[in-house]
């Protein structure tokens, strides 16, 4: 069944009418107050009657329409309004602002608020971010209502920034950015405003693990933005759940008198990765590996391998291979997991191993890293030091972020930019 749609810029600012259809007021705005539910409930109405602001509770009101709101009573209640912790405004606090699209993992502008009556009760039920919405605000009334209807973003796969709202105890409900990849959560970041970033930071905040791998896609510049309002411990807490590599990038971009005591809170463990890292030129491969790998012996079995896979804690970019070594663990041969899944599982790793595996030194630059990748058909390659020991491994994710244009997601349509 189709509903009817109220656009809010036709309701707000029209006439508060009595049952006699006389004038008494004025709509000031629509008053909700978000419940976790697809489409909010309207509360009631901010109504100017005689120079004040009063509330209208919605069971007192018989109609809304473009022509205004009517009163079913013969009496409002002349007390002052006050905003209740909880309540939002869409006038005031969501039109012409921006809205997460959780949905299309983009920003957009609320530039109209649709409004419709379901089972009877008067609901918020959609966005239109096209620009019919500020037209019919900035119009006259009469030219505004032969503005046809816009493109409806459904009200369900809208998240409102609520950080700026008087009062509000709420914040951006992490279960829906949860269900966007940390890329797309980054995108979102860097195309919103500050103020708009730091309640997304806040809200994937309660899952330290999601608001790293956030981190790790912001751009360096949004890194910086994000880190300098925290403390070195909070700075510390973040870059000890990050990659080490991601880590370190972020401790060089650091101001000098903060890299000390951020690497000073870190955990030893972590502390010691990054530490070794920083010691690499970053734009070369000692710079750019990850430390994280799984080296094994010769003598192991497939089936001990692939227990070792499993229990391993490496990022998974880095076990897409497996490093052989000899009795003195330098690198001997290396086996992808494919081929490992696909071998005997009582075979020794010595026997079903590729032999002479591909590698780069530490002080190989990008384009060297490249073509090494390129040439062999490599999704990851090992950095040995003179001696054949695997100091890390370079993904491809590693350099294809550095390889890629600056403004790609824009020129690519990728971005989280306005609809």
């Amino acid at each position: 069944m189709t509903v009817a749609i109220l656009h809010l810029s036709s309701l707000v600012r029209s006439p508060l009418r009595d049952r006699q259809q006389d004038r008494v007021g004025r709509v000031e705005d629509v008053i909700v107050r978000p419940d976790g539910g697809p489409h909010p409930t309207i509360s009631g109405l901010v109504a100017s009657i005689g120079g004040r602001e009063l509330f209208v509770p919605v069971w007192r009101v018989s109609d809304l329409s473009a022509d205004g709101a009517m009163l079913e009573g013969e009496t409002v209640n002349l007390g002052r309004f006050e905003r209740r912790p909880g309540e939002l405004l869409l006038a005031r606090d969501l039109s012409s602002r921006h809205l997460i699209n959780v949905v299309g993992a983009r920003l957009i502008r609320a530039n109209e608020i649709e409004l419709a009556c379901v089972d009877a009760q008067w609901r918020v039920v959609g966005v239109d971010p096209s620009s019919r919405g500020v037209a019919r605000r900035i119009l006259p009334r009469m030219l505004a209502r032969r503005i046809g209807p816009g493109p409806i973003v459904d009200w369900e796969s809208i998240e409102p920034f609520v950080a700026h709202v008087p009062s509000a105890r709420m914040r951006i409900p992490y279960r829906k950015l949860a269900k966007l990849r940390p890329a797309q959560i980054a995108d979102l970041v860097e195309a919103a405003s500050h103020e708009e970033g730091e309640e997304i930071i806040e809200a994937v905040g309660q899952d330290h693990e999601l608001e790293a791998d956030v981190f790790e896609e912001l751009d360096p510049e949004h890194q910086r933005e994000f880190l300098e309002s925290r403390s070195d411990e909070e700075a510390a807490r973040l870059l000890a759940t990050m990659a080490p590599d991601d880590a370190a990038d972020l401790v060089a971009d650091l101001d000098q008198e903060r890299r000390m005591p951020v690497l000073e809170a870190l955990p030893p463990k972590q502390r010691m990765k990054v530490r070794s890292l920083l010691s690499y030129n970053p734009e070369t491969a000692g710079g750019l590996m990850s430390p994280d790998f799984l080296l094994l012996p010769e003598h192991s079995t497939v089936a001990e391998a692939l227990d070792a896979v499993r229990e391993s804690d490496a990022p998974p970019e880095t076990l897409t291979t497996i490093y052989v070594g000899d009795p003195e663990g330098r690198l001997v041969a290396t086996i992808s997991i494919v081929r490992l899944v696909q071998s005997e599982p009582s075979a020794k790793l010595g026997v079903v191993a590729e032999r002479d595996p591909v590698s780069v030194r530490p002080d190989a630059d990008l384009h060297s890293i490249v073509r090494t990748m390129s040439d062999f058909n490599l999704a990851a390659t090992p950095v040995l030091d003179p001696d054949q020991n695997v100091l890390g491994v370079v993904t491809v994710d590693d350099v294809l972020e550095l390889l890629m244009p600056t403004g790609w997601r824009r020129d690519f349509g990728m971005s989280a930019q306005d609809e």
